[in-house]
């Protein structure tokens, strides 16, 4: 099932979490819905190949670098439970206040992180080009701190593996 735009609806990506809440007067379209479901493949074709996506521990270029990062999430944590999602800016970037639970896999150990999310999409709307995840509102800076963030970039998607095809990708949801 895909919505007007051509672009598949959330339901037919698999989004399980769609009660997003936003400002009055701003809507959310399905490529922004993502953030609330799980990583495949067919979500991730929203994004640009040459998008980034930055947060305190990486600053992902590429689409191999940005797609080891969603799929890493699911690698590390055993729950991630969102909790909030509030749109504050409707803009380009559209920006939201996000808070999430992480679950480390075989630690237990949670921590619960509030996010400002900036997503940025093409002139056209049709791609993401970029996302901020700033926890407590920011991304550190400084030299050693961008040298941790660079190797986080290139390190995950040695170890991270991205399905290579839907079928892949629906063996990963099992």
């Amino acid at each position: 099932m895909s919505t007007s735009t051509g672009f598949p609806s959330s339901a037919a990506l698999g989004i399980e979490n769609t009660n997003i809440i936003t400002t009055p007067g701003i809507t959310l379209d399905d490529k922004q819905k993502l953030f609330a479901g799980k990583p495949t493949l067919q979500k991730l074709q929203l994004w640009a190949d040459d998008a980034t996506f930055a947060d305190p521990i990486t600053k992902a270029q590429g689409r191999k670098q940005y797609q080891a990062q969603w799929y890493g999430l699911v690698a590390a944590f055993s729950s991630i439970t969102p909790h909030s999602h509030s749109v504050t800016s409707a803009g380009n970037p559209i920006t939201m206040d996000l808070k999430t639970t992480y679950k480390v896999k075989g630690l237990g150990t949670e921590k619960t992180i509030e996010s400002v999310i900036k997503i940025t999409t093409d002139a056209s709307g049709e791609k993401i080009t970029s996302v901020e995840d700033r926890w407590n509102g920011n991304i550190p800076e400084g030299p050693v701190t961008t040298a941790f963030r660079n190797l986080n970039s290139v390190v995950v998607p040695a170890f991270v593996g991205v399905p290579k095809n839907d079928e892949d990708d629906a063996k990963k949801t099992l």
